[in-house]
């Protein structure tokens, strides 16, 4: 069951990670991130959002060992640590921050916990 549970979360992760690498003009839509005309952005999006997590994601299935599952886990903590953080001191509160900071905290909870403990 755990290694169904892998597959399953890495895939998400890379679909995540894809969405934002090969759409980032969707992504930042959906996020609600505007650009002022540069294109460093669109980068910014492609790079810490998309290839980042389609990189991460690629290589605790290739590792295929409990600790890379687990950093993998970490990577969303920190997300949700900064989402969190975001909420709370920047009143960014929405519907959309708190489903992700819900599916962030899913992810690293079942990642470094299944791979931990």
């Amino acid at each position: 069951m755990i290694t169904i549970l892998n597959y399953a979360a890495m895939l998400a992760t890379i679909a995540f990670g894809l969405i934002a690498w090969i759409k980032p003009r969707y992504a930042m839509k959906k996020l609600d991130l505007k650009t002022d005309g540069s294109t460093l952005g669109l980068s910014e999006i492609r790079a810490a959002n998309g290839a980042l997590f389609v990189g991460i994601a690629v290589a605790a299935l290739l590792i295929n060992a409990p600790l890379g599952f687990a950093m993998v886990g970490f990577a969303y903590a920190g997300a949700a640590v900064g989402r969190g953080t975001s909420i709370i001191l920047d009143g960014s509160g929405q519907t959309t921050s708190y489903a992700f900071i819900a599916v962030e905290i899913a992810l690293a909870a079942y990642l470094i916990l299944a791979h931990l403990l």
